[in-house]
């Protein structure tokens, strides 16, 4: 098995931290249950990234469990076979540089409308704030290589959306880094659900692309203190 470089070693422990204490959020705010949904971070520097390990529970998700792997899906440190969602968020990292973070998840309301393999409308500002337009549908695809990957990657690539719902399977987010994308499957889940209530009133009412353009335009560059948001 290869070994992660010296000059890197702080670096992989310090996300392996990080990864694990994000994972927390994800039941936090239930976006999963039982063991589905994985966080992953991109090493910076190396084709590696640092993701969960499969079906384990999110309680035992220490530093120490967390495994590493490089962008072809192959095991380079950890005790325990990593995520099966691997081989998409490594495709993701190979083929979107500026990806630094991926997530997936079951949550209710955002996998909902991808068994529907309907986008959510950009009918809300938060809509346009976060992910600058709808948010769309991608392919489906079975579980166990680079498929999915593919299908968000073809996807996004078309869209300034950080979400996907992946037909008739969930939402993966992307970002600049794991919390990053943590925080678009958390928005992600709460814009779905908000437009799946406003449905039951009726159908509700976009926003003009001009519209959608300034709040995204604000919204990246202007909200906030500095870089967050």
């Amino acid at each position: 098995m290869p070994q992660i470089p010296a000059e890197l070693r702080a670096v992989v422990d310090e996300l392996k931290s990080t990864v694990a204490a994000l994972h927390a959020e994800l039941p936090r705010n239930g976006l999963v249950v039982w063991t589905a949904g994985n966080v992953s971070a991109r090493v910076p520097g190396a084709d590696l990234l640092v993701i969960k390990p499969s079906g384990v529970s999110y309680d035992e998700l220490t530093p120490e469990a967390m495994v590493v792997c490089d962008f072809d899906a192959n095991l380079v440190e950890g005790t325990r076979s990593p995520s099966s969602d691997t081989a998409a968020h490594a495709y993701v990292y190979k083929h979107m540089p500026s990806v630094g973070g991926v997530v997936h998840t079951h949550s209710d309301y955002a996998t909902a409308w991808a068994a529907r393999r309907e986008p959510i409308p950009c009918v809300l500002t938060m809509i346009a704030d976060e992910f600058g337009g709808e948010i769309p549908v991608g392919p489906f695809a079975l579980i166990g290589d680079d498929s999915i990957g593919r299908g968000i990657v073809e996807t996004l690539r078309a869209s300034r959306s950080r979400a996907v719902l992946m037909a008739n399977h969930g939402p993966f987010t992307i970002g600049t880094d794991a919390r990053d994308a943590v925080k678009a499957a958390v928005m992600v889940e709460d814009v779905a659900r908000t437009v799946h209530l406003s449905r039951q009133l009726g159908e509700p009412v976009p926003l003009a692309q001009a519209d959608i353009d300034r709040l995204f335009d604000r919204y990246q560059n202007v909200y906030g203190q500095g870089s967050a948001k």
